[in-house]
């Protein structure tokens, strides 16, 4: 039917139906370029595609041949990225090369190593080899063929608790400072009888060696052994004692800094009178005159030091009063001779009755 209802003689442009312009408007412009439908749009696809440069794919080699296969080509805008850095890495300073240690400082190092690990092998063994209630005196420390042997036993880093020890250490220190002083006092002394001559400095000479032969000793016992007991059993005893005897010694600075002439001291008025007349015994009193009062202001220090470490420990009199009836009552001796003085007083009341 299709057949007898055509014209064989029509137009074949005018029986087109897209051969209307605005049918060949919206279809692309001609009749051979694909219709922009979202069926057919890629939004991959670049604008111009005579701009895109394909790689093609060499085509497989025949059997037989013997030319080699190409390399394919990528052109230059298909090339992988490659991210060049923004910024230049820090530059790491060099460190400077540790210093050499030379062989002789590496062999000093090394013996003083040893010597401490022997020291405390030593204090260990000490520790280990000491019975309870038993220990060796160990304070002076006199040569073995002396013949008077050690007097007492002192070691602050076992005896003493660690947040005393400086205190311990610097009234150790204060008595060498002090023995030191009087020695000094009586070089002094001999100066300035030399220079004077006289019964003044003559009583200042025999005075200054009584004082070194008298305070040396006792200055250790009536003080220094006392605060070392009273923090190493904290005694309040033995604090009191301390008190008493150690402001009685500062006092006695005072005066000896002073130096009235016949007191046993070459203090500032002996250093003074002798000032213009005998320069050398001059200058050795004047030295002693700054001693005696570097020690006064140092006792005085030691003592408000020890005061507020004796506040913080629960020290107090009553305590001192308990600890001073046990032990006199605790002590052989005074019992003893408590018990021969009861003794000898019965035996004669009984012989007068």
């Amino acid at each position: 039917m299709a057949d007898f209802d055509s014209n064989p003689f029509a137009d074949p442009e005018e029986i087109n139906p897209f051969a209307d312009p605005s049918v060949r408007q919206v279809t692309g412009g001609s009749t051979g370029a694909r219709p922009a439908t979202l069926d057919n749009y890629n939004p991959f696809e670049e604008k111009s595609s005579a701009s895109r440069t394909v790689p093609t794919r060499p085509p497989p080699p025949t059997a037989g041949s013997s030319r080699p296969v190409e390399p394919q080509q990528y052109p230059q805008s298909q090339q992988p990225a490659v991210m060049q850095p923004t910024m230049e890495p820090p530059a790491y300073s060099k460190q400077p090369p540790p210093p050499s240690i030379s062989n002789e400082e590496l062999l000093r190092r090394q013996e003083e190593l040893e010597r401490k690990a022997a020291e405390l092998q030593k204090k260990e063994d000490e520790l280990r080899n000491r019975t309870p209630g038993k220990r060796e005196n160990n304070w002076p420390p006199v040569p073995g063929f002396c013949p008077v042997g050690p007097c007492f036993y002192q070691d602050i880093d076992v005896d003493i608790p660690l947040e005393y020890r400086k205190i311990i250490k610097m009234g150790y220190y204060l008595w060498i400072f002090y023995v030191g002083t009087l020695l000094i006092n009586f070089l002094g002394s001999l100066a300035y009888l030399i220079s004077e001559g006289g019964s003044d400095p003559a009583t200042t000479f025999g005075v200054s060696l009584v004082f070194l032969l008298i305070f040396t000793p006792c200055s250790f016992i009536c003080w220094y052994r006392p605060l070392y007991k009273a923090f190493r059993s904290d005694s309040s005893f033995n604090f009191f004692v301390f008190f008493f005897v150690f402001f009685c010694q500062m006092c006695v600075c005072v005066l000896l800094a002073i130096g009235i002439v016949g007191t046993g001291s070459c203090g500032w008025l002996v250093a003074i009178g002798l000032t213009g007349q005998h320069i050398g015994a001059a200058i050795l009193c004047y030295i002693v005159s700054i001693l005696f009062t570097i020690t006064a202001i140092l006792d005085g220090f030691i003592l408000k030091k020890v005061h507020s470490l004796y506040r913080s420990t629960g020290a107090s009199f009553a305590k001192a009063q308990q600890e001073f009836t046990t032990g006199v009552i605790s002590n052989e001796s005074v019992r003893n001779a408590a018990g021969a003085a009861v003794t000898s007083a019965a035996t004669g009341g009984g012989g007068r009755m």
